[in-house]
């Protein structure tokens, strides 16, 4: 509420014959005592209207104490903190550096602490640990000495380098298309390709997988296309809605190959048959597949044989690849559009040097290594048996993905604090808006550089702080389905996945 100090005086008795000095600061201070303020709605925001300039006259309300106005702010944006805090909701950062030429290994600093401890880290999305890979390494270094840190710029105004240009060309051979274009993130590249998609296809129907991650929902939301969801992974909700629309009207159907957070793969073959069939365009994000599948490292469309029959492919370079930024593929007048109408890549400073060398790198090689992922296809099949064996309730798919399910945001929380107090091992909970409420994990991701005895000692500690905190087990050798609800079409919601 706002109060003129004229007001304040005629309404308070005390104040009305105290000294004409009383300023909005002393009444402010005093409100509380007042038989008659005490009562007034808070916050209160007291200003000096006994002395108002002519060309506000009539408009007092204006001239608030800027002290009073940062308060009144303030407190609206600590209650949406202090939200979070009662929902088990608050995300906090972990001071994690990596120990290089030792991942997983790293160096936890908790808050107020000088003193570093040791940790090992379950959660990283390096999967392969490419991010420590003396070859990428090397090429980081070298585009250092030859090019220097930064871009300099955009990619049309100073941007481009050869390393850039090779990068493209790479990952379009990889991916079997014509052309490519690389991002500063994939939430970048999948946001700005949507959203100019709206543009470039007028009347164009956008038909989204139901646990489609939070980029694509934005990229969607941004296009202003109108927008159908169906149910996640339900090729005959698919088929319903695109038989609903007419043959010549365009459609985009957008998809993911592996979800992140439950580990479930999509059937690429039978959606890009049910696209072509109806007349839509195929939109995939391969972000958690790159580098991961196929013989080449091309993602799950190739492992499974249908890269011709994917139109738009969205992968990054900051997962398996181990280094950072994002990208496109696809047909050669489909990457000049994104490249000449997209803003988030127009505006945007390009990818330094040095990541796009060590991007180079680790693209090319994983391309004909298959160390890396056969040791870490080993790594998830070992996890997986121990936490069945133990009656852990996994969540069973056929990925790399490796998540537990809790059920309960503030368990989670407590879970991965104690694992990372007690057991010196980091896992991040996973709460909503990252999955429905009543689904919160653990996400484990085990890689090639873990070892057999890591696993049995991350094992080992979950099991005992899950019978510590009261978390229910399950049957022996059994695993539970994703528990995510499947909602019927009227009450489709979308789930803010995060990468």
């Amino acid at each position: 509420m706002r109060l003129g100090l004229s007001e304040v005086k005629r309404m308070c008795p005390f104040f009305n014959k105290a000294a004409s000095s009383i300023d909005e600061k002393v009444a402010k201070d005093l409100a509380p005592y007042c038989p008659v303020l005490s009562h007034v709605e808070r916050p209160t925001m007291i200003y000096n209207d006994t002395k108002v300039p002519a060309p506000f006259k009539g408009r007092e309300s204006i001239l608030v104490n800027p002290r009073t106005t940062e308060d009144f702010y303030e407190s609206k944006f600590a209650k949406k903190i202090d939200e979070l805090h009662s929902d088990g909701r608050y995300r906090y950062f972990a001071n994690l550096q990596r120990v290089c030429g030792e991942f997983p290994n790293a160096w936890y600093r908790p808050e107020g602490s000088t003193n570093p401890r040791r940790v090992r880290i379950f959660c990283s999305n390096d999967y392969l640990g490419m991010g420590q890979h003396p070859d990428i390494l090397k090429a980081c270094h070298d585009a250092i000495e030859t090019s220097g840190a930064g871009a300099g710029g955009t990619r049309n105004i100073s941007g481009t380098t050869k390393y850039h240009v090779d990068l493209e060309t790479e990952l379009a051979e990889l991916h079997q298309k014509e052309g490519s274009l690389v991002f500063s993130s994939c939430f970048v590249a999948n946001d700005a390709t949507l959203t100019v998609m709206g543009k470039l296809l007028p009347g164009l129907v956008m038909i989204s997988d139901q646990m489609n991650h939070a980029s694509m929902i934005d990229g969607i939301r941004h296009s202003g296309c109108e927008k159908i969801i169906y149910r996640h992974n339900d090729l005959e909700h698919l088929e319903s809605i695109l038989k609903s629309l007419p043959l010549d009207q365009p459609k985009l159907v957008i998809f993911e190959s592996v979800y992140s957070m439950s580990g479930t793969i999509s059937d690429i073959r039978a959606t890009c048959e049910l696209a072509k069939r109806y007349n839509a365009l195929t939109f995939i994000d391969e972000v958690h597949a790159v580098g991961m599948y196929g013989k080449s490292g091309a993602g799950v469309a190739e492992r499974d044989g249908v890269l011709d029959m994917v139109d738009i492919i969205s992968g990054t370079l900051g997962k398996a690849f181990g280094v950072g930024g994002g990208y496109i593929a696809g047909s050669k007048n489909f990457i000049d559009c994104i490249r000449s109408y997209a803003s988030g890549f127009i505006f945007t400073t390009a990818i330094p040097p040095v990541v796009a060398a060590g991007a180079l790198a680790a693209v090319r090689h994983l391309r004909t290594s298959q160390t890396e992922r056969s040791l870490q296809q080993q790594r998830v099949q070992q996890l997986k048996t121990l936490m069945t064996e133990r009656g852990l309730p996994l969540m069973d798919n056929p990925s790399h993905i490796v998540p537990i399910l809790v059920g309960d945001p503030v368990k989670c929380r407590e879970l991965t604090d104690a694992l990372l107090k007690n057991h010196g091992i980091y896992l991040q909970p996973i709460n909503y808006p990252t999955v429905s409420r009543g689904t919160e994990r653990v996400r484990i991701t085990p890689g090639p550089l873990h070892s057999e005895s890591d696993l049995r000692a991350l094992v080992d500690a979950l099991e005992f702080e899950w019978k510590r905190l009261g978390l229910g087990f399950v049957g022996r050798a059994r695993a539970v389905r994703d528990v995510d609800p499947v909602l019927s079409r009227e009450n489709l919601r979308e789930v803010r996945v995060e990468a």
